[in-house]
């Protein structure tokens, strides 16, 4: 999540500074599908990435879920696949921040990044916070954006990333040992995008993905994540330019909850999986959505 500077003065959240960017695909003008949303053609720059499930027999159905912050702190799970809403409870950190991002490990443990740059795990089951041996300021970054990918196609062993902010905006793509939890850089992002600040999400055959919200239009990229190049991304028309932001890969899709930050969050699908198009699914969330999380367990194409 994030929240632009214009808004800082009245939202006690974490802030950054992005930089618009150019784009390698673009969609096309707005279409309506058959529920009345808006949709859009999407331009397929990524390549597919198979389609399978991604669960490994070591999957809980927990695992399997969404799970999204509000900028209450309250912690919610996702259903994508029947689009239900489940509050679990509030989480009880001991600091007086605000939630800023979330990732969410293979055991449905969620790791909760707070706007001064603490880092916490959560229960997923009961929103029970624990405090981590993270050490702010490493490598003289700030954790922003963060989210889990498998190491390898189909494998169990996985890896945190995060999107940091280095003081002066976005400080590019690095990953957090765990449970050592040392933060190392890679590097920052290519084709119009260094210096960009973003969300991050993983899925189960290995890849990883930038939101880019606060770039106007917003930016979907596929992130190397030996480098963090971003040699291919989309132009996302139909997804608003955001000060409150998360998204998540599940089933095959793109699922982005965007807010201006003073009105309830909208989650916006992109089918990646199938043509491409955009609908808004739920128009209002009834909440502000500041973080996503969703582990490498969650499907890679929608259940049936």
């Amino acid at each position: 999540m994030r929240i632009s500077l214009a808004l800082c003065l009245g939202l006690v959240v974490g802030c950054g500074s992005s930089h618009p960017s150019g784009f390698t695909a673009t969609d096309d003008g707005g279409t309506t599908d058959d529920s009345g949303f808006p949709t859009d053609d999407g331009g397929g720059a990524f390549k597919d990435g198979g389609t399978t499930d991604s669960g490994n027999g070591d999957c809980s159905d927990a695992s399997k879920f969404v799970y999204l912050l509000t900028n209450n702190n309250d912690l919610y799970s996702f259903d994508p696949g029947t689009l239900a809403l489940k509050k679990i409870g509030t989480l009880d950190c001991t600091t007086a921040s605000s939630a800023n991002s979330m990732a969410v490990d293979r055991n449905a443990l969620a790791y909760v990044n707070m706007s001064d740059g603490s880092l916490f795990t959560v229960n997923t089951q009961n929103a029970h916070c624990s405090a981590t041996s993270y050490a702010l300021g490493q490598q003289g970054r700030t954790i922003r954006g963060m989210g889990f990918s498998a190491d390898t196609n189909g494998g169990t062993a996985e890896t945190l990333y995060t999107c940091t902010n280095n003081g002066l905006g976005g400080g590019g793509l690095a990953k957090i040992a765990l449970p050592g939890y040392t933060l190392s850089t890679i590097g920052d992002y290519t084709n119009g995008l260094a210096g960009s600040e973003c969300e991050l999400t993983g899925t189960g055959d290995a890849r990883l993905f930038g939101f880019f919200a606060l770039s106007s239009p917003t930016k979907l990229a596929e992130i190397t994540k030996t480098t963090a190049a971003t040699a291919t991304s989309v132009t996302l028309s139909s997804v608003p330019t955001a000060s409150a932001y998360a998204f998540s890969f599940w089933g095959g899709d793109f699922w982005f909850y965007t807010s201006n930050g003073f009105t309830n969050s909208q989650i916006t699908r992109y089918r990646y999986s199938t043509n491409k198009s955009f609908s808004v699914v739920v128009q209002n969330a009834g909440m502000i959505i500041v973080g996503a999380g969703v582990s490498t367990c969650a499907p890679l194409i929608a259940p049936n």
